[in-house]
């Protein structure tokens, strides 16, 4: 079979992409100059670009999980926290060194930036009788000066108190915790939060020095938010260096074009700066979510210039000048990767759908990205080709005639490779009902990183990590120290304690009972609730006038005293198990309280452990509709309802093998399930436009058999497609090393999906077409007589 290509200067080849090709070969440095310009305007809005410090964020105003919670919160003191643990390495706690670096400790801890108070055991405000007196005064008072009497005295107190027992002092009265609550001014903590981490991880640091002896860690809410935002700038000085070495090399190696690899590189940085001086005039602040999206914009942005560069360099390589090799590049590749671009544009904007305001930014500004980078390929990367010296020219050939055989391999054993690949599939699929949609919080951080770290030392040694709140209300204003309000009140607290993962319970009744207890000179069988309304608000109006400044009651009980609060505290368990609890708990309220009693748990965890359901549940819709767009955009672009029909396999596959090996290698996986399927599916289709629009070429164009344009599809875009797949999973297995786990688990979900793909459109798509459009029966390969030069 004869060469069919055409040369630029013949009139069936003059076109639109061919006379735009000579426009930029005469206009190719005032394009370099105004995409210069162009990046450098968008640029300029990086500097508006902040990172966010509050978990907040991945929470709509409107979600109902966080107006209950920031009810919650107007009602109480905040829950941004900080906590500090101390731990002596000899495990003698109560002795007055280690008592006094508690006390100094809590003391500095009051200092700490938009601290509003610092709880410790040895500032707990201890209610004891003395004569006819009632004292509440510091548990530890002048602790480097106590004696062994007094020493013996505050650990028997400590341990038989249930206020302190399992959350500031640990029950095997070894670890000693300061619980510093944090309110910040406005709704912006950018600025506030980490000055408050950071004094707080600096105090931590001179207590190590002074007190060798003992292990000080820091965590908290706050510790968490502002571990994203490190982590995030973490990933964005280490991982985006190593993933463009192992772009450039791997460029390098595969299409052999010193110039190219360069001009790819300068292309994908431009992509990515674009997309961020975007966000950044668009007002956006980055978190540890959306700050991904530079990495895959590096990554993605790579495939529209790769396509054009193999062409471009198969085209040298077979002998045509710098000029007419450029412009059959464009000719062949403009259509396709206008398409591949438009549905990647539309998979990722497709996660606007997402409930979660991080996810929607990051595929809002990947988008952005992968606009800009299909703009550069087609503007800049040209007019660069033109004007760099062009490659050496080496054998004819070289890069297509593998391909080439490849193809001849696939068309002859083309229903081998169907079946294989069609029971390799299904048997993946299989898998996908067994995969647990859960999270595990802490386990977002990896274990080398310092606050995953802190706190599963404060996990292991005082107290859990997890709490949920409850707001139960009363009667009425002064409702709370009515003592049946009490006795129910008592009653959950006692039903709480006995469940499982639960290790510590703090409730108002607490404090009533040890006000009784007190008035009663001690007497530990009066440790009960008062049996009488007005003897219980006398015990809370003396207890209140006792308290020292700054050490109010609204921890626990609201403004008009008309509900208290529970805090649950409990131990690191999934968030399936923390969504029963609480329907437990809330089951156990409306059959054995009262209904004015009855109320929702809530709580940070709380909110996170209903983000993944409600995400699914939204991301269903948005993936379902990207896919009815981008399997309508594939159809009216191919002008074919069979070849776009056919294209939703390989399209829609690969996400769904990729969670099915992912279930049978981890069983379990959380929010990033949420959007995986709308991430992937714009990249996927990139191999299957490139395929079908060769494959569609050959058929139309050169009138070949439905093998023989298999073959041609191959040796045209097969090294291309494959070059593409190499660095598009070498990037996101860049991705993949983050130590944030819903970074890594998208890169590394992503890398699979991306393999499958590329899988999927070599070994079955390319059978599927033959049976369908076969004009020979029954057989499904055809003769196959292509030389390397097609």
């Amino acid at each position: 079979m004869s060469d069919q290509r055409e040369s630029p200067g013949t009139p069936q080849a003059i076109g639109p992409v061919v006379r735009y090709g000579l426009w930029l070969n005469t206009w190719r440095w005032p394009v370099t100059l105004a995409c210069l310009l162009a990046t450098g305007a968008a640029a300029w809005g990086a500097q508006y670009l902040t990172f966010s410090a509050d978990y907040r964020v991945y929470f709509d105003a409107d979600n109902p999980g966080l107006q209950a919670f920031q009810q919650f919160e107007s009602a109480y003191t905040t829950s941004d926290n900080l906590i500090i643990a101390v731990r002596p390495k000899d495990g003698e706690l109560f002795n007055p060194r280690m008592l006094g670096l508690v006390h100094e400790l809590t003391e500095a801890a009051w200092q700490i930036p938009h601290a509003a108070r610092a709880d410790s055991l040895t500032n707990f405000q201890h209610i004891s009788a003395r004569g006819d007196d009632v004292v509440v005064a510091d548990l530890v008072e002048e602790a480097a000066s106590i004696s062994d009497e007094d020493i013996e005295r505050i650990k028997t107190a400590a341990m038989a108190e249930p206020a302190l027992a399992g959350r500031l002092v640990a029950r095997d009265a070894q670890t000693a915790g300061i619980f510093v609550t944090l309110k910040f001014p406005g709704e912006d903590h950018t600025d506030h939060l980490p000055q408050s981490v950071e004094a707080a991880y600096a105090l931590a640091e001179r207590y190590r020095a002074e007190f060798p002896q003992a292990q000080i860690e820091v965590s908290g809410v706050a510790a968490f938010s502002y571990a994203e935002v490190e982590l995030s700038k973490s990933d964005l000085r280490t991982l985006t260096p190593i993933m463009l070495v192992l772009m450039a090399a791997c460029l390098l190696l595969l299409l052999r074009s010193l110039s190219g690899t360069v001009v790819t590189l300068v292309m994908i940085a431009l992509s990515a700066i674009t997309a961020l001086g975007v966000a950044g005039w668009m007002g956006m602040q980055l978190n540890a979510s959306s700050a991904m999206a530079p990495t895959i914009i590096l990554t993605l942005a790579v495939a529209d210039s790769v396509h054009i560069l193999a062409s471009y360099v198969d085209e040298m390589h077979a002998g045509r000048d710098k000029r007419a090799a450029l412009i059959e590049s464009l000719r062949l590749n403009a259509g396709p990767v206008f398409l591949t671009s438009l549905t990647t544009v539309v998979g990722f904007l497709s996660l606007n759908f997402s409930d979660t305001p991080p996810f929607r930014e990051l595929g809002n500004i990947t988008a952005v990205g992968i606009a800009a980078a299909w703009l550069y390929s087609m503007t800049l990367l040209p007019a660069l080709i033109i004007i760099l010296p062009a490659q050496p020219r080496t054998r004819v050939g070289a890069g297509r005639g593998t391909m080439t055989r490849f193809g001849r391999f696939v068309v002859a054993r083309a229903r081998a490779a169907f079946i294989t690949t069609l029971a390799l599939s299904l048997l993946l699929l299989t898998f996908i009902p067994r995969l647990e949609i859960d999270d595990q919080f802490l386990e977002w951080f990896d274990t080398d990183v310092p606050f995953r770290q802190a706190t599963d030392f404060i996990t292991t040694n005082l107290t859990g990590p997890y709490t949920l709140e409850y707001s139960l209300p009363a009667t009425g204003e002064n409702g709370i120290s009515d003592p049946a309000y009490l006795r129910h009140l008592n009653r959950f607290a006692e039903w709480l304690h006995a469940q499982p993962d639960v290790l510590h319970v703090d409730h108002f009744a607490q404090v009533m009972k040890r006000l009784n207890r007190a008035m009663h000179g001690d007497d530990p069988t009066w440790y009960r609730l008062p049996r009488e309304p007005e003897l219980a608000a006398q015990y809370l109006l003396l207890y209140e006038l006792s308290l020292p400044a700054g050490r109010d009651l609204t921890t626990q009980i609201n403004f008009d005293k008309s509900a208290s609060r529970v805090t649950v505290t409990l131990d690191r368990v999934s968030s399936s198990r923390i969504k029963d609890f609480a329907h437990r708990s809330e089951r156990w309220m409306k059959e054995n309280l009262p209904a004015y009693m009855h109320t929702r748990t809530t709580g940070t965890i709380m909110m996170f452990t209903h983000l993944t359901e409600r995400n699914i549940r939204a991301m269903l819709v948005g993936t379902a509709l990207a896919f009815l767009l981008i399997a309508a955009t594939l159809v009216i672009a191919l002008r074919s309802l069979r070849l776009g029909l056919i294209s939703l396999v390989p399209n829609f596959l690969p996400a769904l093998l990729a969670i099915g090996l992912w279930t049978v290698l981890v069983g379990e996986i959380g929010l990033i399930v949420s959007v995986i399927a709308a991430t992937t599916m714009g990249l996927i289709v990139d191999d299957t436009v490139h395929i079908l629009s060769k494959y569609r070429r050959a058929r139309q164009e050169h009138n070949m058999e439905p093998g023989d344009a298999i073959v041609y599809m191959f040796a045209h875009t097969g090294n291309a497609l494959l070059i593409t797949t190499v660095v598009l999973v070498l990037g996101f297995l860049a991705l993949a090393m983050s130590d944030f786990r819903l970074n890594s688990n998208m890169g590394l979900l992503t890398s699979l999906a991306l393999l499958f793909a590329l899988l999927l459109d070599f070994l079955l798509l390319p059978p599927l077409l033959m049976a369908l459009d076969s004009r020979r029966a029954p057989g499904m390969a055809s003769d196959t007589r292509v030389t390397d030069k097609q």
